[in-house]
């Protein structure tokens, strides 16, 4: 009776332990695939739980603003661009990038060869150009200042298509280039029968306007409490680890996504593909902010033209408070 007692007591401190993980919610930047991979290896490993953390790990969509979750408080963390954070923190909302997961940018246009599209600086002139929009067309539009091109439809410059999550306009030949990340929808082009000889694609990161995608951001009033700023600690640490084992074993980082979506519209055979060229976007990542890649975007941010998307440097946009205490 005696060794039952301790043993019933061992339970009832171990069910209290289990029961007193802190829960943490991340808001996704879209929905369930290998971009956001790091993540759910981090759940699915129990490296969450190894740091006393409950993630409940919400994915975004077309109608979700990652940004308005967070400031609503629907999120304590969110991926999101920087583009987009650092114009949601000029007007007002104090957003804090705590790490940068993502060392390169996915994002590219992609061209129909056809289309007598070879150089960016002789050939975009009178082209129609497909973007997406909702925060995501920030670094299009500087590029298109650094060009010279005005994005108003005139002779002189590019007609701008509102494109939607898809690659409709580059099959249906509305636009001579269209949005397109290395990861996704390249290959969406890919398998819908074009070969990669009819195409011409120019990265961001090739054209010196690249921005950082794909950071961790939370409010400025987390980081002032004390036991908000230990779990979010934990959260990157974790998270990292998540990074760092999805970019070695891609193919077991796809297993776990798809199982982790709901919707049943991803495959494995995507998804492996993904996982493998989002590991080329994380390498070299040791989760903290590099100052000079962030410095980059801002300067490629302030030279929009006529629209920059922010009006001046920011300050304080980025902490390193978080990465060095979960890093080192």
């Amino acid at each position: 009776m005696k060794k039952f007692l301790i043993s019933a007591g061992l339970l009832s401190l171990m069910a209290g332990a289990a029961s007193a993980a802190d829960d943490l919610t991340l808001q996704l930047k879209w929905v369930t695939q290998a971009q956001f991979g790091g993540y759910y290896v981090a759940k699915d490993k129990g490296f969450y739980e190894e740091e006393g953390l409950n993630v409940t790990i919400k994915p975004g969509g077309p109608d979700i603003a990652p940004v308005q979750v967070l400031a609503g408080g629907g999120a304590d963390v969110t991926v999101e661009w920087m583009p987009a954070a650092l114009a949601a923190r000029e007007k007002g909302l104090p957003i804090v990038n705590i790490a940068q997961p993502f060392k390169k940018s996915g994002m590219m246009l992609t061209c129909l060869k056809e289309s007598g599209v070879a150089d960016p600086k002789t050939d975009f002139k009178g082209k129609t150009l497909g973007v997406w929009f909702s925060g995501n067309e920030y670094p299009f539009l500087s590029w298109m200042n650094h060009l010279g091109l005005k994005t108003d439809g005139s002779p002189d410059g590019v007609t701008v298509l509102k494109q939607g999550f898809n690659v409709d306009p580059l099959l249906q030949k509305q636009a001579a280039c269209i949005s397109t990340m290395t990861y996704n929808e390249y290959w969406q082009v890919i398998d819908a029968g074009i070969k990669p000889k009819e195409l011409v694609t120019f990265k961001y990161d090739d054209q010196g306007v690249a921005t950082l995608e794909d950071g961790l951001y939370v409010l400025e009033e987390k980081l002032n409490d004390p036991a908000m700023a230990d779990k979010l600690t934990r959260f990157v640490r974790a998270s990292m680890k998540g990074w760092k084992y999805a970019e070695e074993h891609p193919a077991e980082a796809a297993e776990i996504v798809l199982e982790n979506d709901e919707t049943g519209a991803q495959t494995i055979e995507h998804q492996t593909r993904m996982a493998g060229e989002i590991a080329k976007l994380t390498a070299g990542s040791t989760g903290a902010l590099d100052e000079a890649d962030f410095k980059r975007t801002v300067e490629t941010l302030l030279s929009g033209g006529s629209d920059p998307v922010i009006s001046k440097a920011p300050e304080g946009a980025w902490t390193h408070a978080i990465s060095d205490k979960a890093l080192n």
